[in-house]
């Protein structure tokens, strides 16, 4: 009977000191918002790449560096004026939309490329850079597109890349693949001369692999953008956001720091 009392009495305990370990976590837990809300807490939440140089990568020392991230700082400087008011969230490519749909950040700011069909579930802001499909090898003797008729192209499966590459070079060979790294031991072994990819991340590739060269041709032109929650109540932050990129791209700060990423042609 004493065991039961006591068993009874450490189950109770137990239980008091998880409720209070939810509230407090509850209490200072952070949520995306509205402007005004961002604001109030005095921080902007952004999700972001950490593995995608030029746009979004950690450096040796292990921070955040890359267009994108200077983007998100730059916001942070125009809602309270302090660029380190920021929380930066890495997230993989399949959650970018998500974490902005389910509230975790406040935007999303990770190489997502505008299209109808994600704005029936976001909102985008205007775009702040041209990217596209390219292609990158590292034979000597291809040059330009047409040198790929008949040869081995790696290519990301199921990736918007794919329909680029069949209408461009529709005699192409393409060979899917899971993963860029597996793209790139294909490319080394020579079971394939290129691969297909966004320019932007070949860009960084191209400048970390001296043996690689950017073909000069875009296969494709895509725009990215902002992600924004959808909904009325962040009318106001999508309106900060697009008055901000256009003062960026009037005065000269983007298209600065387009070069200076080493990216190609203007915002």
């Amino acid at each position: 009977m004493k065991n039961r009392s006591n068993l009874y009495r450490f189950k109770s305990l137990l239980f008091t000191l998880l409720s209070i370990a939810s509230i407090d976590f509850l209490s200072t837990s952070v949520r995306a918002g509205t402007l005004k809300e961002i604001q109030q807490r005095k921080q902007l939440i952004v999700a972001v790449k950490d593995n995608l140089p030029p746009l979004g990568f950690r450096d040796r020392s292990g921070n955040l560096q890359g267009l994108e991230i200077d983007i998100a700082r730059k916001l942070a400087a125009e809602i309270f004026n302090n660029s380190d008011a920021l929380k930066l969230v890495p997230v993989a490519n399949q959650d970018r939309l998500k974490v902005a749909i389910d509230g975790t950040v406040d935007l999303t700011i990770a190489r997502v490329t505008i299209t109808s069909t994600r704005s029936r579930v976001v909102d985008f802001s205007r775009y702040y850079y041209r990217d596209g499909t390219g292609i990158i090898t590292n034979r000597s003797n291809i040059n330009n597109n047409s040198d790929l008729v008949g040869q081995k192209v790696a290519i990301l499966n199921n990736s918007t890349t794919i329909a680029s590459v069949q209408y461009i070079i529709p005699k192409a060979q393409l060979v899917g693949v899971d993963s860029y790294r597996q793209a790139q031991q294909l490319l080394a072994t020579g079971k394939v001369v290129a691969i297909a990819a966004d320019r932007s991340l070949l860009i960084g590739w191209s400048k970390t692999t001296p043996t690689y060269r950017l073909l000069p041709d875009k296969l494709s032109t895509e725009t990215l953008g902002i992600v924004i929650p959808k909904g009325q109540q962040y009318d106001a932050l999508r309106q900060l956001v697009d008055k901000s990129i256009a003062q960026w791209q009037a005065n000269g700060w983007l298209q600065q720091r387009i070069q200076y990423w080493g990216l190609e042609g203007k915002e």
